[in-house]
């Protein structure tokens, strides 16, 4: 019995020692977020006070083979009120020069290259009509499925300051129902990086589209277009973007929209010690239409201002205050839920 606990320990030890050997980098970040938002919304409506509890815990993978191949991925935890497991990451190899390749769950090239706009901090917002289509991000419609690949550049790519994408999917060979779903879809995309005295100027952007399939009539194949510039001076940083595409929108009950969309988002934001200053504008109208093959013919928007400051109370710690104006109309007419909202609170992040 004392040489089969023997044996047993060793065997143990030894598995031990071989998964450490074997395991792979990981490193991880998160952050938690506790405040509180005060809520007005349009005089029709009742004015609300929300606790905001959130925290993410992400989880990032990588190795590197013996020809200097790295294989990496990654995947998150997110509690906003209901816990979700965020697993839509490709699996990604960064070769020796500097290029890389997404497979699986890849997305598209179009959105990779979108121009990151300042925009303020906190939890704040203004709840909309659900048949409200205008966009508010530049990358809205760009197509993907699962089942894709995206090719990445090495770092100055024909030119200085240069780095380009190119993103290919397609779908699971189920036959078409009637719910659209996206057949095909391929993407390229674009960034550069250049100086101009003391600034710093990033130009990004990129286009997509494919191919919807749908038993019965047929929308608008998805396709975007979204381009941006954003420059930095020292502690001082200003954007704006601009993207437009069309969309097929499953709006649940076997209920479809189709939707002609653009939108413009603009931010600065500027750091002062341990303070950050930022305020962000965005512009979205769209047309969309219930009957599917129809284009809509009245206009939806939404259009925000956001602000907010920053205080970085200790290593990792800030306190937020935030503020953020929306007005919306809908099908060419006022909506009764426009608003303000306040958000006051704190994020500790590792």
């Amino acid at each position: 019995m004392k040489k089969e606990l023997l044996m047993a320990s060793a065997l143990v030890s030894t598995l031990g020692v071989a998964s450490v050997a074997q395991a792979v980098t990981a490193t991880m970040a998160g952050s938690m977020k506790i405040g509180v938002e005060f809520e007005s919304a349009d005089d029709a409506s009742t004015d609300t006070n929300n606790v905001k509890d959130q925290s993410n815990f992400n989880i990032s993978l990588s190795e590197t083979t013996d020809a200097g191949t790295t294989i990496s991925t990654s995947f998150e935890i997110v509690d906003e009120g209901t816990v979700a497991a965020d697993d839509d990451n490709a699996l990604k190899l960064t070769f020796t020069d500097g290029s890389a390749l997404e497979l699986l769950n890849a997305g598209s090239a179009a959105g990779t290259h979108a121009v990151s706009v300042p925009g303020a901090s906190g939890e704040q917002g203004v709840g909309g009509t659900s048949t409200n289509n205008a966009p508010t991000g530049v990358s809205f419609s760009a197509p993907s499925t699962v089942l894709g690949v995206e090719w990445h550049s090495a770092a100055d790519f024909m030119a200085d300051g240069l780095k380009v994408s190119a993103s290919i999917s397609t779908d699971d060979g189920t036959a078409k129902g009637a719910t659209p779903r996206t057949e095909n879809a391929w993407g390229v995309g674009a960034t550069y990086v250049t100086t101009a005295g003391d600034t710093t100027v990033t130009i990004g952007g990129g286009y997509g589209s494919g191919e919807t399939a749908k038993t019965g009539t047929q929308g608008p194949d998805p396709e975007n277009f979204n381009i941006g510039v954003s420059a930095v001076t020292g502690d001082l940083t200003v954007g704006v973007a601009f993207g437009d595409g069309d969309q097929v929108n499953d709006e649940g009950g076997s209920s479809y929209e189709q939707v002609d969309g653009s939108v413009v988002t603009a931010g600065i934001k500027y750091v002062t010690g341990d303070i950050t200053l930022a305020m962000g504008a965005t512009a979205g109208e769209a047309k969309d239409s219930t009957t599917i093959g129809t284009a809509g013919t009245t206009d939806d928007s939404v259009d925000s201002v956001s602000a907010s400051v920053t205080y970085s109370v200790a290593s990792g710690v800030s306190a937020v205050l935030g503020y953020t104006t929306v007005d919306r109309n809908n099908e060419g007419a006022a909506s009764t839920d426009d608003g303000s909202a306040w958000y006051v609170g704190a994020t500790m992040s590792f």
